[in-house]
């Protein structure tokens, strides 16, 4: 019967890290911060190249900075290496995959990590939106697979959301959260649901902007003003939406409406199709929502601070929603989602204790009110946000 290795993973646990990307490097960042020493696996040497550039350069800005002086700096450099072969990893006690969202070639990668790495080794997917039990399944022993899902940019953000699957040894995800707050992350277990917690409960953040704008209530820069000025999130959705690339949003858009079986909730826009198809994906392509170009002039928005408020109680309250259906479904728990939505997408406030200031019976009445007058699921009340309202108590 296999057993974790409970007292082996501290900073002398050796870490693997497999690709190379953004996320990979990111991970392997804060875990040679914490003291390990990591393995950064990619078959392509040029992205190894690239990733210990990257490396460099971020060590050089945090030593201009004073965030660390140079001894440290070199010292975690030192403490990763790479490889362009997973053999490389026969000793880590943790192996972490940063590559393609792809459920057949992750399940590849681990059914081949199995082969290297020993028995007592934990190997964890750092997949936004797909099913770690399914990953799992493609192991002799799915009890070693955990899901540990970091926010983009890694080292910065917060939060790691700590996915077990169905298979999952019924100690590692306690262990895995002792280590991530050991990695200095803020970690909130999460079911193996689609989206988990953020990508989940952040779906209506970008779909009820994208309804508001289809209907003409408001324009692209009306609506980010309004969630900005007024409700105080760091970005508004569009301006977000052309940062994460509209074709990702899209994707994990449409990735999590498929997984609920085209539940209308979480239903993919027009709007946001087009301009993909239309190659407007934000700042990477020089036009999304808004234009990128080295000459763009930002539209004005419509500061009517009556027309912004209910903008932003629109969208916030579609959001409190789907918070308060992640806590009934079992997602995850009330402090966990608000962990989560403030530590992975920076949002002012938890949204269920914001539900508390603004008054649950208000968000109930809203709900209603839109289910009334567009007559879809989409605007359905969680039951549970409906029962405290009627009880009058709150989450916490």
């Amino acid at each position: 019967m296999w057993t974790f290795p409970l007292l082996l993973m501290n900073a002398t646990t050796n870490i693997g890290v497999v690709g190379a990307g953004t996320m990979g490097r990111g991970i392997a960042q804060i875990a040679a911060a914490a003291g390990h020493h990591v393995t950064l696996v990619d078959q392509n040497q040029d992205a190894l190249i690239q990733a210990v550039g990257s490396l460099e350069a971020v060590m050089k800005r945090l030593v201009e900075k004073g965030r660390m002086n140079s001894e440290e700096a070199s010292g975690l450099l030192s403490r990763i290496s790479t490889s362009q072969s997973i053999e490389s990893l026969s000793d880590s006690g943790l192996v972490v995959e940063a590559i393609v969202e792809n459920v057949d070639v992750k399940s590849k990668l681990f059914a081949d990590l199995e082969k290297v790495v020993s028995d007592q080794t934990v190997l964890a997917t750092n997949t936004s939106s797909l099913s770690v039990t399914g990953i799992a399944a493609s192991l002799q022993n799915p009890k070693r697979v955990i899901g540990l899902h970091f926010f983009n940019p890694a080292p910065l953000l917060p939060l790691v959301e700590v996915v077990p699957a169905l298979q999952t040894d019924s100690g590692l995800p306690e262990m895995m959260m002792v280590l991530m707050r050991n990695w200095g992350k803020k970690p909130a277990l999460a079911k193996d649901t689609p989206g988990f917690i953020v990508n989940r409960v952040a779906r209506p953040f970008y779909g009820e902007a994208i309804r508001i704008l289809e209907e003409g209530v408001a324009d692209v820069a009306t609506i980010d003003w309004a969630m900005t000025e007024l409700g105080g999130f760091r970005m508004g959705p569009f301006t977000l939406m052309d940062l994460i690339g509209n074709d990702v949003n899209y994707a994990v858009t449409e990735s999590v409406w498929t997984s609920f079986h085209f539940d209308s909730r979480y239903q993919p826009s027009f709007a946001q199709k087009r301009n993909v198809e239309a190659g407007w994906l934000g700042r990477k392509s020089g036009k999304g929502w808004f234009e990128h170009g080295p000459d763009a002039v930002l539209p004005e928005p419509r500061r009517d601070k009556e027309l912004g408020q209910q903008i932003l109680w629109r969208i916030l309250v579609m959001l409190i929603n789907e918070a308060a259906d992640a806590v009934f479904w079992g997602v995850a728990n009330a402090e966990d989602v608000d962990v989560a939505m403030k530590g992975g997408v920076n949002y002012p406030k938890g949204l269920l204790s914001w539900a508390e200031e603004v008054g649950l019976d208000r968000c109930v009445s809203k709900l209603d009110e839109m289910k009334a007058l567009y007559g879809e699921e989409r605007y359905r009340c969680s039951p549970l946000l409906r029962k405290r309202a009627q009880e009058e108590r709150g989450f916490f």
